[in-house]
């Protein structure tokens, strides 16, 4: 079966990660534990994982003329993603993320964006065929908010499916979310986006509500270890994600986010594409790293999960 292409238009970083005992607090130094350097970025993230999952992808975004952006290129490529779109530019680095991960697999994240930053309107009109082609588009806030816009624009003319997952968390238009069919905040992006204080499931479901009243079509609200809230015209409940012990949570949403584009390509219901993505991101927080965590669709199916 030929499922539809799913287009991700992001960003992409070089991770550098430290580990150590606890984040750290102002004005603290910390005596860390393993450095390691990581291919990252949302937008690179959530592709690999869709690839990795079983997807037909497309990866749209801007990388620096540098080293980094060399070997990033290199390994989309060797993943199997679809890289035609990716510009360089000339006079900015690529982007960088510094991340500190705690005993409790906790992290606290700095980006520097360089030539994410860069992405442009302009740069995706080569691939508006493609995105126009019944694709599905993934995009996320590390690049442009006006990139991001053009983007659901060209996904409204030609009737795609936009999924926005709205990390980082910011302030965004309602005429933007009204171009939005799936959105996919986490709990403190869903409280920017409702300005409602989430608490427990209750205030889940009000806060998923008042997103739904700005435009949106359908919210999932991502809840970690306790699975996910969907809330259509149609639906209410959440979904439960497995129990695993997890090691580090750095790209959990990004390969969620990435499963679900995937789930949904290939026909699957709502509900269970976000069963698909709650169990892809539960096997990836029980490894190190961003993309290096993503799992492949063969874990999957292969894996005995654990619920409550």
């Amino acid at each position: 079966m030929n499922h539809p292409s799913i287009v991700v238009i992001g960003s992409t970083n070089t991770d550098m990660v430290i580990r150590a005992p606890h984040l750290p607090l102002p004005g603290e130094t910390l005596l860390g534990g393993s450095f390691f350097m990581n291919p990252g970025g949302k937008g690179a993230n959530q592709a690999v994982a869709a690839k990795r999952l079983g997807g037909v992808v497309v990866f749209i975004a801007k990388t620096g003329n540098d080293v980094f952006g060399e070997t990033a290129i290199k390994q989309f490529r060797d993943e199997g993603i679809n890289i035609d779109f990716i510009r360089r530019d000339i006079q900015n680095p690529s982007g960088v993320a510094l991340i500190t991960v705690d005993d409790h697999a906790e992290n606290t994240i700095v980006v520097a964006p360089g030539a994410n930053g860069t992405l442009s309107p302009e740069d995706l009109l080569p691939a508006e065929t493609l995105i126009n082609n019944k694709a599905i588009v993934l995009v996320q806030l590390e690049i442009p908010l006006e990139t991001v816009q053009f983007a659901a624009s060209l996904t409204a003319m030609g009737g795609a499916m936009l999924i926005l997952n709205p990390a980082p968390a910011r302030i965004l238009p309602d005429e933007l979310l009204n171009q939005v069919s799936i959105i996919t905040p986490n709990e403190t992006e869903a409280e920017m986006l409702s300005g409602r204080t989430i608490t427990d499931l209750d205030s889940v479901q009000a806060a998923a509500y008042a997103i739904r009243s700005r435009g949106v079509k359908t919210v999932i609200i991502t809840l970690g270890s306790k699975g996910a809230w969907i809330s259509s015209a149609d639906t209410e409940l959440l979904v439960e994600a497995p129990l695993v012990d997890a090691v580090d949570t750095t790209a959990a949403g990004d390969v969620f986010n990435g499963a679900l584009a995937v789930a949904l390509s290939e026909g699957q219901s709502l509900q269970d594409a976000v069963a698909f993505g709650c169990r892809a991101a539960a096997i990836s927080v029980t490894r190190f790293g961003a993309q290096a965590a993503a799992p492949y669709r063969n874990e999957l199916e292969n894996k005995h999960f654990k619920f409550l």
